[in-house]
């Protein structure tokens, strides 16, 4: 009886040790930060990023020379107003190359390009950009993520 005894006592002992270690390994430690599931794998969002800059570019328009005629034209007439005889002439000439060079600028200033390109570093490490018209909302440090098939930007909440 004795021994009949003593074989359950161990076995309750071993029991409970057992039942204490896996106990032990469900719980972390006091002070260890959390560890995720097993079965949570982390995802990278290859779509995902952060806006690295928004820098504004302007390009010169081309001149196609129909500004160069028709201020040399218009700089003509006005200059043909002022004087007679060989100041008149004189006039006109100043007038046309004036008006010439004068509507050459300006046809330039009127097809310029203006816009804004948001480059954004990626999740995955991967550098991409986009180009608006006017400015953008976005700004240094925002996360963002491309949608649309990469057509457009939305902003992410933080």
């Amino acid at each position: 009886m004795k021994s009949t005894l003593t074989t359950l006592s161990l076995a309750a002992s071993i029991v409970l040790a057992l039942g204490g270690t896996a106990l032990a390994q469900q719980q972390p430690l006091p002070g260890t930060p959390p560890t995720p599931p097993a079965n949570a794998a982390s995802t990278v969002c290859n779509t995902c990023g952060v806006v690295e800059s928004v820098t504004y570019h302007e390009e010169k328009g081309q001149a196609s020379g129909a500004g160069l005629v028709v201020g040399g034209v218009a700089g003509g007439v006005i200059g043909h107003q002022i004087g007679s005889g060989r100041g008149n002439t004189v006039a006109t000439i100043a007038g046309a190359g004036l008006g010439a060079l004068a509507g050459n600028q300006v046809e330039k200033n009127v097809k310029k390009k203006t816009y804004y390109v948001v480059s954004v570093n990626l999740d995955n490490g991967k550098k991409k950009s986009m180009t608006y018209s006017s400015q953008p909302s976005f700004r240094e440090g925002d996360r963002v993520k491309f949608v649309d098939g990469g057509k457009k930007l939305a902003l992410l909440a933080n």
